[in-house]
């Protein structure tokens, strides 16, 4: 049994909409290897993961971002999902828990749309690595080079492209976790360009949408209940064409 982890702390940073693979698998793969893997994220409690666009099982959080010290863990682990990294990415302590990860020279692995993070965090320019096809663009404009690869390792970053990669991204980790800080931050030869967009969206996120069942009722007075909070805490005086008037 690979257990070349053992005594190491990584921390995973999540938030509700992570891709439920893309965490569940990698930690449990580190976990076996000996790592001690915790969940830190934006609230307490229990965090709601997805499969693609349908809800999946939640995950036990750990710690929120203000109780954790990247001090504390030898590596970082950035999962995906559509919603997951856009809440990160807009969280001031989130950007800079990150950042302490790549300063220190401590390993960094992400795959799918995880390096948003890493781009709101300042941590690109000058990178090289692979993420979703759909956030090439992001990745390229805030700095990065961007290869369509299952794998891509540059340095202290660790990168795959989503689910489909899992098998080389969890060795790849277990790899990466197993350095001692601090690692080199760029160690690939420079490439001259990017690999080009895409041309087309991928046929199985296509489908999934087109087979979607229509909302449940449940779901319908959830959004109700939702819509009533935000009336309820919108500043007295305010009304809706508000904006647009003072536009």
């Amino acid at each position: 049994m690979d257990r070349r982890l053992k005594g190491r702390r990584i921390a995973a940073l999540a938030a509700d909409g992570f891709e439920k693979v893309e965490l569940v698998v990698p930690m449990k793969a580190l976990q076996a290897a000996g790592a001690r893997v915790d969940v830190i994220s934006l609230r307490h409690g229990h965090i709601r993961g997805v499969n693609l666009h349908e809800p999946a099982s939640r995950v036990h959080v750990d710690k929120v971002i203000a109780e954790a010290n990247a001090d504390d863990y030898d590596g970082l682990l950035l999962p995906g999902g559509f919603i997951n990294p856009d809440l990160l990415r807009q969280s001031a302590e989130a950007r800079a828990f990150v950042r302490a990860f790549d300063e220190a020279g401590k390993p960094i692995a992400s795959l799918c749309h995880g390096p948003w993070v890493l781009a709101s965090a300042g941590l690109l320019q000058g990178r090289t690595l692979t993420s979703w096809p759909g956030v090439r663009d992001d990745l390229v404009n805030a700095g990065a080079t961007w290869l369509d690869q299952q794998f891509v390792r540059d340095g202290n970053l660790a990168t795959s492209r989503g689910p489909q990669d899992l098998k080389p991204f969890v060795q790849g980790c277990l790899d990466l976790f197993a350095e001692r800080a601090p690692i080199s931050r760029t160690r690939l030869q420079p490439v001259s360009r990017s690999a080009p967009q895409a041309n087309q969206p991928p046929k199985i996120v296509l489908g999934a949408m087109q087979w979607l069942p229509k909302p449940s009722l449940r779901t319908a007075f959830g959004l109700g209940a939702v819509a009533a909070v935000l009336m309820a805490t919108r500043p007295r005086g305010t009304r809706p064409d508000d904006t647009m008037a003072g536009a």
